[in-house]
């Protein structure tokens, strides 16, 4: 039987959306246990939220000062020792994911699965390839530690119903000292996160210009959704990198997805493809974007989406 171990993803305290995500995807093996890992200076408060997703056995609790900042060359010797004994270790296709778990899967000397989005065995995953155009069935060795990251997108949050236990652990191995943390930069924003978000309203080239990029911002704020991009619209200038979402931006899966403005390249299908309802305001008939769109508008956003913002009331 499979024993997966999960490292959490967490910042300031609290636990990231994708880490019950990644209980999903483990659930999927039907395991004999599902263990989560977290790391950190003070781990009880993110602990303590791991230990109620529903399916996890126990929570292991590291607590080194070293783990303050997630360093994936401090944090991956310390998963490696932890990881003894399971058959999979799994962790989030988030930036955070994509740090970590390579230098993981170099510790244990195997070669990492990237973006589980189906499993079909205990060693047998379905994974996008091409941008999302195809997907590929990859099989691990069997005899081998299985280190993965998890397409979050692609996998609905584990419920927090349990009731796990957590146990507080030590891990004895030598830390790196050549990497050190400088600073973390970030976006604030009281809007909801947007790779977590149920509702995203995102904006592109067609809106023209910074200012008039604002009339995302009021339409969003209507529906409670948080803000995204395409990639024309974060060169432009229009808003920062962090709300880009596609494949080089963030992959995200949200019950509605508003796109307006946006043609719809193949690159920003690849960030949306597993949203629930897709609806698009676009004045060329012949927008990609309305291949995809469970609803299309064709004509002018800035008469279009005023209207829809009036009629929310």
């Amino acid at each position: 039987m499979s024993n997966v171990l999960i490292v959490a993803e967490h910042l300031d305290g609290k636990l990231n959306p994708a880490t019950a995500k990644c209980v999903s995807a483990a659930a999927a093996l039907a395991p004999a246990a599902i263990d989560i890992v977290v790391l950190a200076a003070d781990p009880a408060a993110v602990a303590a939220e791991a230990a109620r997703l529903d399916g996890v056995r126990k929570v292991i609790a590291v607590a080194n000062p070293a783990n303050a900042h997630p360093i994936a060359q401090v944090l991956a010797p310390q998963v490696a020792k932890i990881a003894a004994g399971y058959s999979h270790v799994f962790g989030p296709s988030t930036t955070f994911g994509k740090d970590l778990m390579p230098c993981v899967a170099a510790r244990l000397g195997v070669a990492q699965v990237s973006d589980v989005m189906a499993v079909e065995g205990t060693h047998t995953f379905r994974r996008p390839i091409y941008a999302g155009n195809a997907i590929v069935t990859v099989q691990a060795p069997a005899d081998r530690t299985v280190v993965a990251t998890v397409r979050v997108a692609s996998w609905p949050a584990a419920g927090t119903g349990g009731d796990a236990a957590i146990e507080s652990a030590s891990v004895d191995v030598a830390l790196p000292t050549h990497t050190r943390f400088v600073e973390l930069r970030q976006g604030k924003s009281d809007r909801p996160d947007l790779q977590s978000a149920s509702r995203v309203v995102s904006g592109g080239r067609g809106l023209g210009s910074k200012e008039n990029f604002d009339i995302i911002f009021r339409l969003a704020d209507k529906l409670g959704a948080a803000v995204g991009a395409s990639r024309a619209a974060v060169d432009a200038g229009y808003v920062p990198n962090e709300l880009q979402v596609g494949q080089t931006g963030k992959i995200i899966a949200p019950e509605l997805y508003l796109a307006i403005g946006i043609s719809g390249a193949i690159q920003h299908l690849t960030g949306i493809k597993d949203a629930g309802t897709i609806v698009a305001i676009n004045k060329d008939p012949e927008a990609p974007i309305f291949e995809v769109a469970d609803i299309g508008l064709v004509g002018d956003l800035f008469k279009l989406v005023p209207e829809l913002e009036a009629a929310l009331g």
